[in-house]
């Protein structure tokens, strides 16, 4: 069953990350998706937080992945950023079996890819409000459509975002999501 937040700023982006963090183990795949400036880094940089792990957490769009090693006894970070892969031929080449059974793995633009990586996954969804932005009701607005559609191009770091958690598998059965 989805479970939607509202995230009012950047700020609380990260708070959401932190609290999510507490709730991971080794072995845990999140799965983001949201357009361009959504938040999915700010999520994670809140993650990394709440795992205390070393090294800033930046996107890792050019270099497609980083490990960002534990500073206590938890477990590393592994971000990845899908964006720029073809497919799931290109995801296989990063050889993430490696690490997903001892680390918490965090795929941006991973919908669509991920998915065979485990049967057990947070899948999460961050995009704009549609009520804040439209003044229309979301379920009437429809998908947007054109060559920007899902692409926030005047990113407002302090603009509302709906953030819809998917937990999917066994792992994640009975967890309770966190709110702000």
């Amino acid at each position: 069953m989805d479970h939607l937040v509202t995230v009012p700023t950047s700020q609380d982006m990260h708070e959401l990350g932190r609290r999510v963090a507490a709730l991971l183990r080794p072995g845990d795949l999140l799965v983001l998706s949201g357009g361009l400036g959504a938040g999915k880094t700010t999520f994670t940089q809140g993650l990394g937080d709440g795992l205390g792990v070393a090294g800033s957490i930046i996107s890792p769009t050019f270099v497609i992945a980083r490990v960002h090693e534990s500073l206590a006894d938890g477990p590393d970070l592994v971000h990845v950023d899908a964006y720029r892969l073809s497919g799931i031929d290109e995801l296989d080449d990063l050889d993430l079996d490696a690490d997903l059974d001892e680390a918490v793995t965090v795929i941006e633009w991973g919908s669509g890819l991920a998915e065979v990586l485990s049967a057990d996954r947070l899948e999460i969804d961050i995009d704009r409000e549609a009520v804040t932005i439209t003044g229309v009701d979301p379920a009437a607005a429809g998908p947007p459509t054109g060559p920007d559609a899902g692409i926030d191009l005047d990113f407002d770091h302090d603009e509302t975002r709906l953030v819809r958690m998917l937990p999917v598998g066994d792992r994640w059965s009975g967890v309770q999501l966190p709110v702000l």
